[in-house]
């Protein structure tokens, strides 16, 4: 191996990365000493063994190249240039020899404060090639997550194990976590969490670029640590029933977790509830380096409307009417350490993020982060999720009946929400109450006010998504193939004034892949009025004898509805997708099912079209249910089926094996393709 140092080509023999020494002063030791693992805006220093010849000082250079992620390009700042200084800068990435001339050469290297985290590989002038994971640093302080505090550091980034609270508000109950973020391969199926989210899926270049924002970072865990829209680690159960899984009450810590769904191909570990989220979050933050810590809130909200207002029934003997408005005996979630200067000033510091599945956030179930401060502010205007997790902690409560005639009446309760705050104490594994962080007194003139201003915004919000002209498109339960309904356009003034509108409102054929195809009924009214708060619902009739030639074997139509606004010169649209139902396949199975008997099915579909069917023929398919495994039988019509009339046939198969098996039906005819149905069949000894 060849490095070009200060202009002498020197051969080099061999490196040492110095592991033991670099991770011990990086604190990243735990994670192993058999590679280099450094953390941001820290040096680092490796020793070079030239073969023969020395550095002699000012006579020679040294280009270095750090790069991360797949595409790494200066443009996104996932690859950078430089050489060598007379002495590291702790600003950007620098480099310095920091030996006196001999056989070894010691070269120390900095990463920016900013740099993207990640796996990195470092060039020393195109021939020497090393390899190193970076991470946050918040030991440093010109890193966005920066704590000056050492015992906290000790706490929030390098204790593996912990205490979360359970139980309840009147008698919190500490629960015992081993959340072992050094664990050996821990950090490498972290850093595949990141590698696994959709945004780097889509867009890795510009992924790896945005892991230099912790703000960034924790929304990806808040999305990735629940698998609701992705390949994230934990499936979520509230219910009993965990045959196929483990429950949630059986985990112990975070590393069989995260180890199970990295072996078992990022497939969801089943099953989560909301503390084992959190935990498996904080548990890959303090891996990357970001403080992190569980949080408890007992009688928390779950607002499913935004209006900060949980609205309860109980029936006449007390009992409460389930609905998604919930206040849960407590919820867990984390807050991570890190400055907000996409923000108003004084908002750095515990940011609060949700990995449970709850409510979405930008179309993706994940929540924060979101300054503690502004919750207790009711600064609902920040970013991310700040009326929802206002709500869990401040959102007020009022209770309904619901009487057995119907009617509903009032409730006085003295129900709350947000009651004692808590985490684990640092150093200690004492409960640590930090409501104060979240809100004022309850009842306090303080408290009070923050309300009011808080849901003051929320109202300004919900304007602002409502204001001018509202559109919406409604459809009907009854969308058949073959029959003729219609869809209906809702226009709204949100205006204080009259308005004179142009609506157009068309209909086509659509494919599931989104071509579109022939127009399958349309509309143009030149003079809409609407007073001011007024609302108007117009009918478009869709006709089978329009649609019916226009439709692929999707069976979508493409609705939309334009509105011009006379007065202003403003557009609306709204645009929905329906799909049309296609008739039930009945599937009788006649006499009874047993083992090695031949059985007889009856298969029968309506036409539900207003013209014949031609070409029509069934397939049928099942496992162990004829003597050839999996055989596929196909019965043809011998005569076409007329509108209203059944298409039926009577099959003779013979079940081999006894258990519940599924017969499958398929459908086809030259106007109605793959029409699917099935029939459960429990075949008996």
């Amino acid at each position: 191996k060849y490095l070009n140092i200060f202009g002498l080509s020197l051969d080099i023999d061999r490196w040492n990365l110095e592991c033991e020494f670099n991770n011990s002063d990086h604190r990243t030791e735990l994670n192993g000493t058999d590679r280099l693992i450094v953390r941001r805006g820290q040096p680092f220093t490796i020793s070079l063994y030239p073969r023969s010849g020395s550095y002699q000082p000012g006579s020679s250079s040294l280009q270095c190249t750090a790069e991360t992620g797949p595409q790494p390009s200066e443009q996104h700042g996932t690859r950078v240039s430089f050489g060598l200084s007379a002495n590291i800068d702790t600003s950007h990435w620098s480099a310095a020899v920091v030996s006196p001339p001999g056989d070894m050469v010691a070269l120390s290297v900095c990463s920016a404060p900013d740099a993207p985290i990640g796996r990195y590989t470092l060039t020393l002038n195109q021939s020497g090639r090393i390899e190193f994971i970076l991470l946050f640093n918040p030991w440093c302080p010109a890193d966005a997550v920066y704590m000056n505090n050492q015992q906290s550091l000790g706490e929030y980034v390098l204790s593996q194990d912990g205490i979360i609270f359970r139980g309840s508000y009147k008698h919190p109950i500490s629960t015992p976590w081993n959340f072992g973020q050094f664990e050996s391969d821990i950090l490498d199926v972290c850093l595949r969490i990141l590698d696994m989210n959709p945004k780097y899926l889509q867009n890795p270049s510009k992924d790896c670029a945005k892991r230099r924002n912790p703000i960034y970072v924790s929304r990806v865990l808040s999305a990735m640590v629940n698998c609701n829209d992705d390949n994230g680690v934990l499936l979520g159960k509230w219910t009993d029933g965990y045959e196929d899984g483990v429950s949630p009450m059986f985990w112990k810590g975070s590393v069989e977790i995260l180890r199970n769904w990295d072996t078992q191909a990022c497939q969801p570990v089943r099953y989560g509830q909301c503390w084992v989220f959190a935990a498996v979050a904080c548990s890959v933050s303090r891996a990357l380096g970001i403080p992190c810590r569980v949080v408890t809130n007992y009688l928390s909200a779950h607002d499913t409307n935004g209006n900060l207002l949980i609205e309860r029934y109980i029936d006449e003997n007390g009992d409460l009417i389930q609905s998604r408005e919930m206040i849960w005996n407590y919820h867990c979630w984390v807050e991570s350490w890190m400055t907000r200067p996409d923000l108003k000033p004084d908002y750095h510091g515990w940011q609060a993020s949700d990995p449970t599945p709850q409510e979405k956030s930008d179309g993706v179930y994940c929540c924060g982060p979101i300054p503690v401060r502004a919750i207790k502010e009711g600064e609902l205007t920040f970013k991310y999720d700040a009326p929802f997790v206002f709500a869990e902690v401040n959102a007020d409560v009022v209770t309904f009946m619901k009487k057995k005639d119907g009617s509903t009446s009032d409730v006085v309760t003295s129900a709350v929400v947000g009651q004692k705050i808590s985490t684990k104490r640092v150093g200690s594994d004492a409960r640590e109450d930090i409501t104060y962080l979240y809100k004022y007194p309850e009842g306090s003139d303080e408290e009070r006010e923050v309300f009011k201003k808080a849901n003051h915004e929320n109202k300004l919000l919900h304007q602002q998504q409502n204001q001018g002209l509202h559109l919406t498109i409604k459809v009907t339960s009854e969308m058949r193939k073959g029959c003729d309904f219609d869809v209906f356009v809702v226009v709204t003034n949100n205006t204080q004034s009259e308005k004179k509108c142009r609506l157009v409102f068309g209909s086509c054929a659509l494919s599931y892949n989104g071509f579109l195809g022939g127009n399958c009924g349309f509309k143009d009214l030149l003079n809409v009025e609407l007073s001011p708060g007024a609302e108007r619902r117009i009918p478009l009739r869709l006709n089978y004898s329009k649609y019916g030639d226009q439709l692929t074997e999707d069976n979508l139509i493409r609705l939309a509805a334009l509105l011009f606004d006379y007065s202003t010169g403003g557009t609306t649209l709204a645009v929905r997708n329906i799909v049309l139902e296609n008739p039930e396949i009945k599937v009788r199975i006649l006499g009874e099912p047993k083992e090695n008997r031949k059985l007889a099915a009856e298969i029968t579909l309506q036409n539900p079209l207003p013209e014949p069917l031609e070409n029509c023929c069934f397939s049928i398919e099942g496992a162990n249910l004829t003597v050839v495994m999996l055989q596929c039988l196909s019965f043809r019509l011998a005569s076409s089926v007329g509108p209203g009339q059944d298409a039926k046939v009577k099959i003779y198969f013979t079940p081999t094996q006894s258990g519940l098996r599924k017969l499958v039906v398929d459908f086809d005819s030259n106007k109605l393709c793959h029409v699917k149905g099935y029939r459960n069949v429990i075949i008996g000894k």
